[in-house]
């Protein structure tokens, strides 16, 4: 699913954070300065002032969009409008101490000396900040875009994509449909795909992004375009060559100099997915004390039944393709992975790209009897009581995660996936979901997992997330679809 980009002022609200942050200290510091102690909180005039002028820095942010085309300002331009906004906020604090008549009662040395200190802070963190941007620190978060074009203007592409995207996207390279230049560099760029491989190398390679950009003479890729958007890529095109597409959530933006058509399976805003990891993290609190409190009582019966760790983790795959470990309370054996090719012939899914037993002896106690019934254990018990899940709070937590999504695959089960079932991996991961609360025991046909994955991800709210959860809760009180 796509983050849409903020177009207000929430878009900068890191460098807000960062300037009502220096403002404070300023006014601490110099109250300090002048008065020798820090309490100047337990003055009513200061701590009405500390309010104000945290008030009159947001609304010169606001107002008078101070933070407008903050990453791309010079040094010097920076310099000239952080002074600008400086004074505007003393301006403000003045005219307030002269409205409700207490500037007799207030430290001019104070007020100046906070804006003086405030100027310089917020200027030099204004700075180091947009330098951590450009040097990309945070890369592994960033997205990764692959370039559809041709070789005719893709270093005119890449110029202007980099040059106002800096700090958004991770370019993985170029896709060149004219001509077969794979191993070769453009500006820097890679070439990593032609006509014929793109497709399969933005799922396989998993790319969040597809920017689109053709000359005139080359007609746009309709059948790629419908392959990326059934993987659940998000494709960007080029308005200039713009092709509709009926039933997919479209908007325009901007893509460095670009004004591009987005096309996505779905998409959430900076604030709807704030609200999301909230609940997350909110969630994941409670689930944490939970499996600690769990821990106590079925911890050592997994270590008397099967001696070994009593946590498992494996590596799944995640949002888009990213690799994590996910945890789980260990309900097999030791040598369950080594075991399992010799069991794909019982697997109730066939195909490989799931895997599902009707009785898997490799649960911890499981056993077939001579007589042929079957026996289980502590293993089996924690399974279909959903206990061995809520270790995955904790990936929860760390943002792997979340509370309702789809279920990570492994990545031999990806290895195996169809255009349309990369869809699946278009939103965090969740330890419940459409799947889970739709009876997951009487479902085997995969393509109906990804027809259920893919109605979340396109019908995604936050009530959607909390029914899910509810009917979860439901689903393991009455044990009805547990695994």
């Amino acid at each position: 699913m796509y983050r849409k980009n903020t177009n207000g002022w929430l878009k900068h609200i890191d460098f807000i954070i960062l300037d009502m942050i220096c403002l404070q200290i300023a006014f601490v510091v110099a109250y300090f300065i002048k008065n020798g102690n820090i309490h100047l909180y337990n003055n009513f005039l200061y701590r009405n002032m500390a309010i104000i002028l945290e008030a009159a820095d947001l609304m010169v942010l606001l107002i008078f969009g101070t933070l407008k085309g903050v990453l791309k300002r010079g040094h010097y331009q920076e310099f000239v409008k952080t002074l600008k906004h400086s004074f505007i906020v003393c301006l403000l604090a003045v005219l307030y101490l002269f409205t409700v008549q207490k500037g007799v009662f207030f430290s001019r040395f104070i007020l100046f000396l906070t804006i003086g200190i405030y100027f310089i802070l917020t200027y030099i963190l204004r700075e180091l900040w947009k330098t951590h941007i450009k040097k990309g620190v945070n890369s592994g978060k960033r997205r990764k875009l692959l370039i559809v074009t041709s070789s005719t203007i893709a270093d005119k592409v890449i110029e202007n994509v980099e040059k106002n995207n800096y700090s958004r996207y991770d370019i993985v390279g170029f896709a060149l449909l004219d001509k077969d230049l794979i191993g070769n560099q453009i500006n820097n760029v890679s070439v990593v795909a032609n006509n014929e491989t793109v497709g399969m190398y933005a799922c396989k390679e998993w790319v969040d992004e597809v920017l689109i950009v053709l000359p005139k003479e080359i007609a746009y890729p309709n059948t790629l375009i419908e392959q990326l958007t059934e993987a659940g890529i998000t494709v960007h095109m080029n308005l200039a060559k713009v092709v509709n597409s009926p039933g997919k959530k479209q908007f325009v933006e901007k893509i460095g100099d670009y004004t591009v058509l987005t096309t996505s399976i779905n998409y959430a805003s900076l604030n709807e997915l704030f609200l999301k990891r909230i609940f997350d993290i909110v969630c994941g609190l409670l689930g944490c004390i939970l499996t600690l409190i769990i821990c106590i009582f079925i911890g050592p019966a997994i270590y008397i039944a099967s001696p070994g760790p009593i946590f498992f983790s494996q590596e799944r795959v995640g949002k888009n393709g990213k690799k994590f470990k996910m945890y789980k309370f260990r309900s097999m054996y030791l040598d369950a992975e080594e075991r399992k090719a010799e069991l794909m012939k019982d697997n109730k899914l066939g195909d490989g790209k799931m895997f599902k037993l009707d009785f898997d002896p490799r649960v911890i106690g499981n056993k077939v009897m001579s007589d042929g019934t079957h026996k289980t254990g502590v293993g089996e018990f924690i399974r279909k009581t959903s206990l061995d899940e809520f270790p995955q709070f904790f990936n929860v937590l760390k943002g792997d995660m979340s509370i309702v999504g789809t279920r990570p695959p492994l990545i031999s089960e990806t290895n195996l996936y169809e255009y349309q079932h990369f869809a699946r991996l278009a939103i965090k991961p969740g330890i419940t979901g459409m799947w889970q609360v739709s009876g997951r025991s009487e479902i085997i046909d995969f393509e109906e997992v990804v027809k259920l994955d893919k109605y979340y991800i396109e019908n995604w709210n936050l009530g959607l997330d909390i029914k899910i959860l509810l009917k979860t809760v439901l689903v393991v009180v009455c044990k009805k679809g547990a695994v």
